[in-house]
């Protein structure tokens, strides 16, 4: 386990998936600026949790980009595929309280009950735990399984404090948000934090993370804005602190679509290859 360092931090925490593009160049240098402006630490993050899709050649790429753009980040950087034991420590945490069930519905499934849901509903699967003897028959005949927060037991566990919970936002959500802000849960209905063939999804990963790598401040686009919320929940559930947040906007291209790996938009290393110097970059992404 990453012992927890003293003083404010920000971090940049990409998933090597692919190269970086101006977009991720925009989100790191905001970063450091906000870095900068907290007198503080900035880690470089390398969320690798999606083994189908991560490639260490990609990891390399990243690091020869952000030192290309003059960064410097503390070591050593936490790899999320070295500490999945703290993540099954957390998930066994909120198992212990009956806080997660296991889910075994299809992604289709669980796409066909939110439409059957009733009209006027937040468009988020919320189910149930199956009844025990349902539950083992599935587990021995070895099918797959996710394990969801239960919204429900969440609220149960958490009573007024649920629909006390808030954060602040230091930047701008998708639209306009700023300042103190009422976590709503709710909207994302009972989430997955774990597959069976996968330790650990997203939103524990990040929660656990920021917790034992101090970050005091969450710097990323405003598409991950609504990630706040359920985030927030899983703060409260497992005692750890809410960092103050900033949701920068998101670098659109000349086609007014945002930049995107899966759109193969150009990358870093296109753009250093055209002669394109850090200085200028920098300068055109508003950073000086």
């Amino acid at each position: 386990m990453t012992e927890t360092r003293a003083g404010p931090a920000s971090r940049f925490a990409p998933s090597p998936t692919g190269r970086l593009h101006r977009g991720h160049a925009f989100s790191a240098l905001t970063a450091v600026a906000t870095t900068r402006e907290i007198g503080g630490r900035f880690v470089l993050r390398i969320e690798d949790i999606d083994t189908e899709r991560c490639r260490p050649a990609f990891e390399a790429a990243i690091l020869e980009d952000l030192a290309w753009l003059g960064l410097e980040w503390e070591t050593p950087v936490r790899r999320q595929s070295e500490h999945l034991d703290d993540y099954a420590a957390a998930l066994e945490r909120l198992r212990a309280r009956g806080l997660v069930y296991r889910c075994f519905k299809t992604r289709r499934e669980v796409l066909d009950d939110i439409a059957r849901a009733p009209h006027g509903r937040v468009a988020a699967y919320v189910g149930a735990p199956l009844p025990a003897d349902e539950e083992a028959r599935r587990l021995a005949a070895g099918g797959p399984f996710a394990w969801r927060l239960s919204l429900a037991a969440a609220r149960a566990a958490l009573g007024a404090a649920f629909d006390a919970l808030h954060f602040t936002e230091i930047g701008r959500g998708p639209e306009g948000q700023t300042g103190p802000q009422r976590a709503r849960p709710e909207l994302a209905g009972d989430v997955i934090l774990a597959r069976k063939d996968l330790g650990v999804a997203y939103h524990l990963a990040v929660v656990v993370d920021d917790a034992l790598q101090g970050i005091s401040h969450v710097v990323r686009g405003e598409d991950l804005f609504e990630a706040v919320h359920v985030q927030r929940l899983l703060q409260a559930l497992l005692g750890l602190p809410t960092p103050i947040y900033r949701h920068h906007r998101l670098l659109l291209g000349p086609d007014g679509k945002r930049f995107a790996k899966r759109d193969k938009a150009q990358t870093l290393a296109d753009i250093r290859a055209s002669g394109v110097s850090a200085e200028a970059l920098r300068a055109e992404l508003g950073f000086s």
